[in-house]
């Protein structure tokens, strides 16, 4: 299973309705989603995961611009490697509007 969240560390909140995508390792787009209000998103509707190469695509230019912000990056895209897909990876996102940062989240 893949989760993610997003917490904006520039209102000290999470980002709610930022769209993300999920693509496997050859681009292919394999979900979709927007997090909740609590910046959230614990599903992407797929039943089956393989070990490989991933990445979230998360539009944190739409979200700033929804607050009235400029932003360096247009979006922040976060590749990462599944060895054993029986785990559950969750995948958290920091973001203000000049910086972004990740790690491997439980």
């Amino acid at each position: 299973m893949i989760s993610t969240h997003i917490l904006d560390t520039h209102l000290g909140k999470p980002a709610a309705h930022v769209a993300i995508k999920l693509f496997s390792e050859d681009g292919t787009l394999l979900g979709e989603a927007l997090t909740n209000t609590d910046g959230r998103v614990t599903d992407f509707g797929l039943t089956e995961f393989k070990a490989g190469a991933y990445s979230l695509e998360f539009a944190t230019s739409a979200y700033f611009e929804g607050l009235g912000l400029e932003t360096f990056f247009p979006k922040a895209v976060i590749h990462f490697y599944m060895k054993d897909a029986s785990q559950h990876f969750h995948i958290p996102l920091l973001i203000s509007p000049f910086a972004y940062s990740t790690y491997r989240g439980s």
